[in-house]
Parts: C-alpha cells; structure tokens; sequence
C-alpha cells in the first residue's frame, strides 16, 4: 500500500488548492464582486445563500483534505520507517502548518455555519470571515519552497502566498459564476445580475492575472536562474506547462471579456448566454488542472539547486526529433534477464531490451493515436461520417495493447503479482490507471455515438480526457530529478497540455453552435494527433 499512498500524497496537493481556493477565493468574490451590503444591489436570498453554501463547502472539504494530507504523510512514514513516526513527527513543520490550515478551516467552517449565514448582508459580517482565514494564508507560507531556503526566506515565502491568494481569487471566482449561471438558467435571479457579475469579475479577474506575473516572475527567476534550467529540468519544464496553459485560460477571459463589452454596447444577450459560460467551463478545466501542476511544481528541487542534474536545450529537442517508429519488441525473456540491473539502486546497468521494449510500446500507441485521428478528421465529413464517427473504438484497443505491455515484468506477463504490483509501486499504479482510463473513455465515447450524443454520456469523454491530462502532469518516474528520468518526464507533460485542448476542445464541440462546434471539435482531434506524433517518434533516453 505504500505506492498508493505516495502516489495520493501528489495528487491531493492539486484537490488542496482546488478547495482552498474555492474558499478563500469564495471570500473575495463576497467582499469585491458581489458587496451584498450596497444599497443599490438587487440580490434574492437565493443568489446569496448560493455564494455563502459554496464558501462554506470549500471550507469544509479543506478540512478534510487537509486531515488527509497529514494522515497520508504518517502512513508513508510509518511505511518507510517501519515504526510510528510519532512524537517526532510532532515537531516538525509540515505537521504544525498543515494542522494550523486545518483549524483555521473549521474556524471559517463554523464561523459561517453559525454567524454568516444568518447575516448574508453584513458587512461586518463579511470581514470577519475573512480575518478568520488569515491563520490559513499564513500557515501556508511554511509550506511551500521559500521556507527551506536559507537566503531571502520571508521575501519568497511571501511572493508565493500571494501569488496563491491570487490564484484562488482567479479560480474561486470562476466556480462563483458557474453557480450564477446555473441559477440563471432556473430563472432564479433577474437576467441582468448575469452580464452585470461578469463585468465586475473581470476586473478583479484582470488584477488577479496581474499579481500573478508580478509575483510569480521574480519566483521563476530565483529558483531557476538559468535557459537550461528552464528547458532541462523538471520544476523549469512544469513551468513552462503553466504557462502555456495560463495563456489558454488567458484566451478565454480576452473572449468573455469581449462579449461582455458588447453586451453594454447592443444590448443583445445572445453571445453571454450560449456561448460564455461554456467558454468559462473550459476555462474551469484548465484553471483546475493548473492548480495540480502547480502542486506538482511543489514536489519538485528548484532547476537552481540542480545544475548537474539538468539536461541541454539539444537533449530536450532530441526527444521529439522525427524518427521511424520501432516495428519490432524484444522477447520477454530479454526483457527480465537485463530488469535486475536496469532498476538497481547504485550501479544501474543499462537494459538494451528495455529501452526497446519502452520505444516500441510509445511508438505503437502513437500509430493509434495517430491512425485514430485520421479516421476522426474524415468523420467531419458527411460522406465517411456514419462510420468514421466510431473511432474512439481505437482506444478500447489501446487500452488492452497497454495492459499487457506497460508493465511486463507485473502479471499478466511477468512474476509479480497484479495486487502486489499495483499497491507497491506508484509508476505501475499510475499505468494501471492510465490504461483502465483509455479503455473505459473508448467504450463510453463509442456508446455515446451509437446514441448520437444524447444524455450526460457524451460529457464522460472530455471529463477523462482531462483528468487523463492531469494525470500526465502528475506522472512520475523514479528519480525524477535525474537528467534521464527528466527527459522521459518532458515528454508526458507536453501530451498532458495537449490532453487538456483535447478535452477542452471535445467540450465546447457539444456545447457549442456553429460554426464555433466544428472549429472547436477539429482542433480536439488535432490536438490528439499531436499525442500521437509525440508518442510515434518517441525514444527512451539513454543512461
């Protein structure tokens, strides 16, 4: 069970900012946003209680996650240890700050159970709910990288709880709007509370964004210092993700901004109701998967402590040099009788039959990919589209091609046992379900199509595309700050972007009209073509 526990321990980081920031971002939507206390606003109870309820479950879903957190570190100590890690465990700083968050979230949690709820319209009421999250915010500081630094400590530990405060006001007030919005659609506020939130939310929205570069800059530059650190190694590569993906969600905000521009000039609702609130819910998506990458980020040794162990700007591009994919695998046999010295500790022996095996496992799930997408495309047209709209069967195959070849030395190829193998190492965990994913977003995509995408089915596809994308931002590899480990990382974390447009794309095909439908659904296919191609010219490193 210590696998599954490690591999948690890194995902749940990404659930913390999510409910932190519905929290603490909830608060400021309150204070900035919707000022319930002015005279002038026109708010039912119902609007109001909406905001206060989703606060208040933020507040106590961090308790949880935050109890979880510290539960699952005394699991993986006691794993490792052999011994309970208590009362050591006591002193230490991830134990006092990870419990001072806990508490200030249950001091939030019965402040508005018991006090805000009762007062939606105070102002006093609202700060004070906010002065109560301020143990929160602060206990945060010893817990990120700037704590262990022995230079320059409360100047990084404060940039970086700020640009967390500005994130969460970025991410809690999008989850704000799509509570509006669905209150919208049962007509239980007046129509004009719609276009008139979204163009206060743009601007604190526009600061949000602002704080985040002003102080996430100076971060980047403090814990990389260098290009190479940048390009070659994992907390500069993971960078570089969030980045692309906040340039994503930028793109998004430029458009709802712009609908809500000229909302005030025609007066036409048109646009702010049938296409900004499914542009907010990609933004969703790619805000929530940033928050993971961010907690991944968090795991990582700064690209600035590690100059050794970074790879070249030319052996990060090698890696997606074109090449002709391995048509042929090594024999089982092969494989094991190299394993031993492939995994040692100390003294790693380079597996020739490895390294095969690994190539031709990418490749061939590239040519899927790849074939798919093919197939994907021509089903844009009307005279191949009554068959060719069934390719997601390709992932179905995908899927059982990867639970024989992912891991050949687990059953049902190799000795070791499938529990034994699943439970005991985070990696096969995280393949396991990688493919159990594929196969079942196949088999679920295909029965939407049968259906011609009626019901909630066709919503499971771009769900688990981009939980696959998260996961591919999580994946890990033992040693992952080695040079070799990194440049087989770089690899999955670019598909893990290019899962999130796929998604992303899949999402706003079935919510959109046209031809905004067809643009968004062609650039989700190309985005799994783009998969494939990465996975085709694929090459595993060499020691």
């Amino acid at each position: 069970m210590e696998g599954i526990a490690d591999y948690l321990d890194s995902l749940i980081g990404g659930v913390d900012l999510t409910f932190y920031s519905i929290a603490i971002g909830g608060l400021l939507w309150g204070l900035f946003v919707l000022r319930p206390w002015d005279d002038d606003t026109h708010y039912n109870t119902t609007l109001l209680e909406k905001t206060v309820n989703l606060i208040h479950f933020g507040s106590k879903a961090l308790v949880v996650t935050q109890l979880s957190k510290i539960g699952l570190k005394i699991w993986l100590m006691a794993a490792t240890l052999g011994k309970s890690p208590f009362p050591a465990f006591f002193n230490t700083v991830q134990f006092q700050a990870g419990m001072a968050r806990a508490l200030s979230a249950f001091a939030l949690f019965l402040f508005i159970q018991y006090s805000l709820k009762q007062n939606y319209r105070s102002k006093k009421h609202w700060l004070q709910a906010s002065l109560t999250i301020l143990p929160l915010i602060i206990s945060a500081a010893w817990l990120v990288h700037g704590a262990s630094r022995l230079e320059d400590r409360a100047l990084l530990m404060t940039l970086t709880v700020t640009h967390q405060i500005a994130a969460a006001a970025w991410v809690g007030g999008i989850f704000q709007l799509l509570a509006i919005w669905r209150l919208k659609r049962q007509n239980a506020i007046a129509i004009e509370l719609w276009p008139l939130l979204l163009k206060r939310f743009a601007i604190i929205g526009f600061a949000a964004v602002g704080t985040l570069i002003v102080t996430g800059t100076p971060l980047a530059w403090y814990y990389i210092r260098t290009f190479q650190g940048f390009i070659g190694a994992g907390y500069g590569n993971l960078l570089m993700v969030k980045i692309m993906m906040m340039g994503l969600a930028l793109g998004f905000a430029w458009m709802n901004r712009r609908a809500v521009e000229d909302y005030f000039s025609s007066r036409s609702l048109y646009v702010l109701t049938t296409r900004v609130p499914y542009y907010i819910e990609a933004e969703t998506l790619i805000l929530l998967t940033i928050l993971f990458t961010a907690a991944s980020l968090a795991s990582q040794p700064p690209a600035v402590d590690i100059p050794h162990l970074t790879a070249t700007w030319e052996e990060v591009l090698n890696m997606f040099h074109p090449r002709i994919p391995r048509w042929e695998s090594p024999t089982h046999e092969a494989l094991l009788a190299g394993e031993a010295g492939r995994v040692a500790i100390v003294g790693q022996v380079p597996s020739e039959a490895a390294t095969a095996w690994s190539d031709y496992n990418h490749n061939i799930s590239g040519i899927f990919l790849t074939t798919m997408s093919f197939f994907a495309m021509l089903s844009y047209s009307s005279r191949f589209h009554s068959w060719a709209r069934f390719w997601p069967v390709g992932f179905m195959a995908l899927g059982i091609f990867l639970f024989f070849r992912s891991d050949a030395e687990s059953w049902p190829l190799g000795p070791i046992g499938f529990w034994d193998s699943t439970f005991n190492n985070g990696e096969v965990l995280q393949h396991r379900i990688a493919t159990l994913l594929v196969f079942v977003l196949g088999m679920m995509e295909v029965r939407a199509r049968i259906n011609n995408n009626q019901g909630i089915l066709p919503y499971f596809f771009p769900i688990l595309a981009a939980f696959g994308g998260m996961m591919l931002l999580a994946h890990s590899h033992v040693g992952f700050e080695a040079k070799t480990a990194f440049l087989i990382q770089v690899g999955h974390t670019l598909m893990g972007v290019f899962s999130l447009i796929l998604a992303c794309g899949r999402w706003l095909e079935l919510k959109l009209d046209s031809p905004g439908k067809n643009i968004a659904g062609f650039i989700s296919v190309f985005a799994l073509f783009q998969i494939g191609v990465i996975l085709m010219f694929y090459r595993e490193p060499l020691y």
